[in-house]
């Protein structure tokens, strides 16, 4: 396998940024995932399809394995940085906070396919969340999953970096002094 350390998670609740940050760290020349939920979740909706957290949790929680499998596979070849929208251990902490049992084949995956330890975690902001087509969940439930995506990237052994609510330049440079 692959050096772990250049394989970088960004994770937290809904609307804390990671999807700004990931572009502007792709804007830098940085290769990167996208986030696995939200195009399941559209690509679900286009076909009528069931892996919906809203219809079919565990088969959304599959969807997403299958697609951060794939992701985590894609930078076996690359030397440099890659940056993570969410990653394995995030499939966990969604089960987690859907109240579901964490199946066996997750956990193992969690276990083999690891990440760099440090994890950056971007904390909920009232002021930047917003509701769209595919992100649902109230600011509540967005506070939920950033504890749930803390409590299981601790469990996996992770340490947390939380990112600063500054602008997304300084953000991106945050990151990037701090590994």
């Amino acid at each position: 396998m692959p050096v772990k350390s250049h394989r970088i998670i960004l994770t937290g609740g809904p609307g804390s940024g990671k999807t700004t940050l990931i572009n502007e760290l792709k804007n830098r020349g940085y290769p990167c995932s996208l986030e696995a939920g939200r195009a399941i979740i559209q690509d679900q909706s286009i076909i009528e399809g069931n892996a919906l957290p809203w219809e079919d949790p565990n088969a959304f929680a599959q969807a997403m394995l299958i697609w951060e499998l794939r992701s985590w596979h894609e930078a076996n070849n690359n030397k440099r940085l890659y940056f993570y929208d969410r990653g394995i251990p995030d499939i966990a902490g969604y089960l987690l906070l859907c109240g579901l049992a964490i199946p066996k084949h997750l956990d193992k995956a969690i276990s083999l396919f690891r990440y760099s330890t440090n994890v950056f975690i971007a904390p909920p902001w009232a002021e930047i969340y917003t509701q769209d087509q595919e992100r649902k969940q109230t600011e509540k439930e967005a506070e939920e999953t950033y504890l749930a995506m803390r409590a299981v990237y601790k469990k996996y052994n992770y340490n947390l970096i939380e990112l600063p609510k500054i602008k997304i330049t300084d953000r991106a440079n945050f990151i990037i002094n701090k590994i």
